[in-house]
């Protein structure tokens, strides 16, 4: 095996195992875009030197933060991470689904929320799925507020969610559903990590 292959497929392992590098996707949007670091910062709200430490994979961005750079980029954290060659599938197997991991409080660990896209091919959809996956302590670290509706049920574990101004504690097997222009964000209050399937139209998220 040549070392180009032997690259490819241990690349291909990382993509799987450790989820999506965030800063050479999201640096390719904003330059598409046409924004530059400083003044796509400023959109966002936060200082050009965290965006910089994102693009440069040096920290994790929360959920919340990376939801702010996907929607004032004009797209969505599903899309954005996209794959072509993923567009036409209508089955992905255990396994093969991207995860997208994001930080808690801009660090580089990966403590905090992992996203597993369950929908391929956003851009041609109503909806957008996934499965959030909480560490014991994580969460969207603030609230989220957009277009839309969504559903959420809990596989596993504890979590607990805010909705304007309440906040409710779920187990397995609870659910929830709220408008998405309603401030919201959540977080894992438990010691063992929560599974939560997560559905939002349209696909904003």
């Amino acid at each position: 095996m040549n070392q180009k292959k032997l690259e490819e497929l241990v690349e291909a392992k990382q993509t799987q195992t450790e989820g999506l590098a965030i800063g050479a996707r999201v640096r390719h949007a904003r330059r598409v875009q046409g924004y530059h670091l400083r003044e796509l910062a400023e959109r966002v709200g936060c200082s050009e030197s965290l965006l910089s430490k994102i693009e440069n994979d040096k920290v994790l961005p929360s959920v919340q933060t990376l939801h702010k750079i996907a929607t004032e980029l004009g797209t969505s954290i599903a899309f954005l991470f996209a794959e072509p060659s993923d567009r036409n599938r209508i089955v992905m197997r255990k396994g093969e689904r991207q995860i997208i991991r994001t930080g808690s409080h801009g660090s580089r660990r990966s403590e905090g929320v992992q996203l597993e896209w369950l929908v391929p091919y956003p851009e041609s959809w109503l909806l957008s799925g996934s499965i959030h996956i909480v560490a014991p302590g994580g969460g969207s670290e603030g609230l989220i507020d957009h277009q839309g509706e969504e559903v959420g049920f809990v596989l596993e574990g504890e979590f607990e969610i805010t909705v304007g101004e309440e906040t409710f504690r779920l187990q397995a097997g609870d659910s929830f559903f709220f408008p998405s222009t309603t401030p919201h964000g959540y977080s894992n209050p438990g010691t063992e990590t929560t599974r939560v399937l997560w559905v939002n139209t349209p696909p904003t998220f």
